[in-house]
């Protein structure tokens, strides 16, 4: 059986998509597609559909929330408050499979930052 290998990107709607874009490059690194589009290192990538009405991602209208693995939430957590982000953590949510914080883009939109164990 053939199989996906990754994610080939990830699309969703903006108010303003060049603003957007550029707070994601800014505070997470994450470029844009033009010229040339993010490149991932390898790892681990959940994919995992939740219940209609799971409270996970907070606000009930968001319908999605993008996980971006990191290599040290602490520095991340820090440079991002430092850019005067407001970045939730909570030891409840850190687990067997690694640490995570919440914030959220400028539109609202939930993102789950990732620290795996080694």
């Amino acid at each position: 059986m053939q199989k996906v290998n990754g994610i080939g990107g990830v699309f969703f709607r903006a108010r303003d998509p060049k603003a957007l874009s550029q707070w994601y490059e800014t505070h997470l690194g994450v470029n844009h597609y033009d010229p040339v589009p993010w490149k991932q290192r390898e790892g681990y990538t959940v994919f995992a559909p939740f219940a209609a009405d799971t409270d996970y991602f907070g606000d009930a209208a968001q319908q999605w929330m993008i996980n971006f693995r990191v290599d040290d939430l602490a520095a991340m957590v820090d440079q991002l408050r430092a850019a005067g982000i407001e970045v939730e953590t909570r030891d409840e949510w850190n687990s067997e499979i690694g640490k995570f914080a919440r914030l959220h883009d400028p539109e609202g939109n939930p993102i789950e930052l990732w620290q795996p164990n080694q």
